[in-house]
């Protein structure tokens, strides 16, 4: 006759040893956020071309560090981008979620968008770009790449279902299409934006969000009214 076996009495071996187990990836986990918030801190202070050994220097450790818990500098920015912009992701949807208007979210979202850009542009930077890998010196597309998708994929998605709502059944022609086109002019304007050197011809962020909303929404055909 089969018997099911006795669980093992409490305070076994078996058990402490899960419970070693636990708290060492607790540790390991603790341990990660940690390197990211001072990744994100060095970043944002050195610049988006911070090397591997100037970010660790600024955390207090040791490279071989941000290796082992990272791979190699695509993976910290991948770590740093998943971070970054899930923050960003939330900020943007809070702002959507108290506009009265499919135009007011537009804009509410761009602005959010660019607020969180200009924050820190060498920490976006670091996050949306290609990058060389320093282990071996040679050119590999950042990983970012999937959070970045995510990411754009995600806002994509806020700024189509108002506008669906708005322009009703049949005009999935037009809002099929649309969302990529418009993350791609916010990413491009945005990123061009940031890029731009202080001086009275650059636009402040809600001049350029409110800009980049009226492009959105009816292009550039009011400045060509004049042109015969």
């Amino acid at each position: 006759m089969n018997q099911t076996p006795p669980s093992p009495p409490v305070g076994s071996a078996s058990e402490a040893v899960d419970g070693r187990a636990s708290r060492w990836q607790g540790h390991r986990e603790e341990r990660r956020r940690q390197l990211i918030k001072a990744a994100r801190r060095a970043v944002h202070t050195l610049g988006s071309d911070a090397s591997m050994e100037d970010i660790a220097t600024a955390a207090g450790t040791s490279k071989s560090v941000f290796y082992r818990y990272f791979g190699d500098k695509a993976g910290l920015q991948q770590a740093v981008g998943e971070v970054v912009l899930g923050q960003m992701q939330q900020r943007i949807r809070e702002a959507a979620q108290s506009a009265q208007t499919p135009r007011e979210g537009l804009f509410a979202m761009v602005s959010a968008y660019l607020q969180m850009a200009e924050t820190s542009p060498n920490v976006y930077t670091f996050v949306t770009r290609y990058s060389a890998a320093e282990s071996d010196g040679g050119p590999t597309p950042i990983t970012t790449a999937g959070a970045l998708g995510h990411f754009f994929d995600a806002i994509a998605d806020m700024i189509a279902t108002p506008m669906r709502a708005h322009l009703g059944e049949g005009k999935e022609s037009v809002i099929g299409y649309w969302p990529n086109a418009a993350i791609g002019l916010v990413r491009n304007a945005g990123e061009q934006w940031l890029a731009s050197p202080d001086s009275p011809a650059r636009p402040d962020q809600e001049t350029m969000a409110r800009q980049i909303t009226d492009w959105l929404c009816v292009g550039i055909a009011p400045a060509l009214t004049d042109i015969q």
